[in-house]
């Protein structure tokens, strides 16, 4: 497992997600207020990609049918998607935003 550094953490405004690759996979890196997510960054009811979806609270809202996930925990909220995504630890370390991706 390794850290992924997503940029200086000021760049990502509150509300925000932007996506960040690591490897082959791609990781949604977003912020509620003053805490930061990083989930996988695919719907798990048809693949689409969750950044530039809204976030609302805790919550990403996917952009194509409106599924529902849990930024803390990956949970599936709402249909049309039933299966989580996946979580990944983040943390701020000399004002960048790392990730920790396997």
């Amino acid at each position: 497992m390794k850290w992924i550094d997503a940029g200086l953490a000021v760049a990502l405004s509150d509300g925000q997600a932007l996506s960040i690759s690591a490897g082959r996979r791609m990781i949604a890196v977003a912020r509620s207020g003053d805490e930061y997510f990083a989930i996988e960054d695919i719907c798990t009811h048809d693949g689409a990609e969750l950044t530039g979806g809204a976030i609302e609270g805790t919550e990403i809202i996917c952009p194509r049918h409106g599924a529902r996930f849990c930024l803390r925990t990956g949970e599936a909220l709402s249909p049309p998607a039933y299966e989580p995504v996946r979580v990944f630890a983040t943390k701020i370390e000399d004002g960048h935003l790392w990730v920790h991706a396997d």
